[in-house]
């Protein structure tokens, strides 16, 4: 069963193009890799167990890392931050003080022919479920073209309040989600706001 977790992984980085997911203070890559001991105190910590340790060596050869795989766990964004509490090397940055200031990733609408609210469909599941509704992603109508008559309600995502925790990853209804966890996609490449 871990070796079928492992191949999903594979997939899904192979479609994100190797992007990992790693707990809120992480920062930028290299800095990560360099600091975390590969410990698991962060995962250890982590009440709703969303933080796995790396064993399928998908992090560029870091065998034990810490990572979230959205679609099955997301981050649940813990007000406490336990888990940048536990790091015992400042791999995850302990001046992130507010979990909906974490800078993640980013989500990103990657099928847009699939997504039930652009084909005009009431969804909006990933809206509904943002732990910062109406500020990380709204809801924008307009007319929907193909009908001329009924509306289409595209969830939009606004990069600069994206945590990247991937709660609309995991809820997308879709047996392939329309919505994903990516890449930090802003203009600073801020990995948190301090």
């Amino acid at each position: 069963m871990a070796l079928l977790g492992a191949a999903a992984a594979f997939l899904t980085l192979k479609d994100q193009g190797a992007f990992l997911l790693r707990p809120p203070g992480a920062g930028e890559e290299q800095r990560f890799l360099e600091r975390c001991l590969r410990c698991g105190a962060c995962a250890g910590a982590c009440p709703y167990e969303s933080i796995s340790m790396d064993a399928a060596g998908l992090s560029g050869g870091k065998l034990g890392t810490p990572v979230i795989h959205p679609r099955e766990k997301p981050c649940y964004l813990c007000a406490d931050l336990p888990c940048v509490k536990a790091c015992p090397s400042a791999a995850l940055a302990s001046d992130l003080l507010d979990s909906k200031k974490a800078r993640m990733g980013t989500a990103v609408i990657v099928d847009r022919e699939e997504c039930l609210s652009l084909k005009g469909l009431r969804c909006e599941v990933c809206y509904r479920n943002c732990p910062l509704i109406e500020k990380a992603v709204s809801v924008e109508n307009y007319l929907n073209t193909k009908t001329g008559r009924h509306a289409i309600f595209e969830p939009v995502i606004h990069k600069e309040h994206c945590t990247g925790c991937g709660i609309c990853e995991h809820s997308c209804i879709l047996d392939r989600p329309a919505i994903r966890v990516g890449k930090l996609q802003s203009a600073s490449e801020n990995l948190y706001e301090g």
